[in-house]
């Protein structure tokens, strides 16, 4: 193994209350996870493509796709509450043990079909070629955050009021993230514990590129944005 040997890790336990069997849910005729292993696949700076998963018919489906199973993950890090930190810490002792050690690590979600190859690339070439510890790709608030409001009891008031009156390019861009990868060094997660290191860059991710799922709705809408990109309407 190279000394900058990579992994990507695709996390998918089994359970899903929002979307029941939300991991391996047919998005636009494939299991949606199958599109996160194939984009780790054509990116070609993986020595390995795996799934973290604590469910059998995901890992069929995954290695169908073309990913690793090597392992399935542990019940503590199955259950609701579990922190993906920390089911990457387990992906990697786990190599540990085996002998492999991966220099870096990609976490890519099992439902994030806008994931490309070429963003992978140029994630992996971010980290390896800077002095950081971790990427992430953000997406830009489509609306000034700086102008929120809260609704109490059917009552609206601003949660800055002081921003009332200021106009909306007056006010800093901020940015969130994109549920989609984290690129990262291995010892930085080990020691951190966390995905958002303390030297972290980002990727700014246009909002074609972006789609959060997490209800019927959203997947409604992401299989619409996905068919309008990549020309499928029809």
């Amino acid at each position: 193994m190279s000394d900058h040997s990579c992994v990507a890790i695709i996390p998918a336990r089994g359970g899903s209350k929002r979307i029941p069997r939300k991991n391996i849910k047919s998005f636009l005729g494939q299991p949606i996870i199958s599109y996160s292993i194939q984009a780790a696949l054509q990116a070609g700076c993986f020595d390995e493509v795996m799934v973290s998963t604590d469910d059998a018919e995901i890992a069929g489906i995954a290695k169908n796709a073309g990913a690793q199973v090597p392992f399935i993950r542990s019940a503590p890090n199955a259950d609701d509450h579990a922190m993906l930190a920390d089911v990457i810490e387990e992906v990697l002792l786990e190599y540990q043990k085996q002998g492999k050690n991966f220099t870096y690590f990609c976490c890519i979600l099992p439902t994030a079909p806008f994931v490309s190859a070429q963003r992978l690339k140029e994630g992996f070439a971010m980290l390896t070629e800077s002095k950081v510890d971790s990427v992430v790709p953000v997406v830009r608030f489509s609306y000034p955050v700086q102008r929120a409001v809260r609704v109490d009891d059917d009552k609206l008031s601003m949660l800055w009021p002081e921003n009332y009156n200021k106009r909306s390019q007056d006010l800093e861009p901020v940015y969130h993230d994109c549920g989609q990868f984290y690129f990262m060094k291995s010892q930085s997660l080990l020691e951190q514990k966390q995905l958002f290191a303390k030297n972290t860059m980002a990727i700014k991710l246009s909002e074609l590129e972006v789609q959060d799922i997490d209800s019927l709705e959203d997947w409604k809408i992401a299989e619409l944005k996905y068919r309008v990109i990549n020309n499928l309407v029809g």
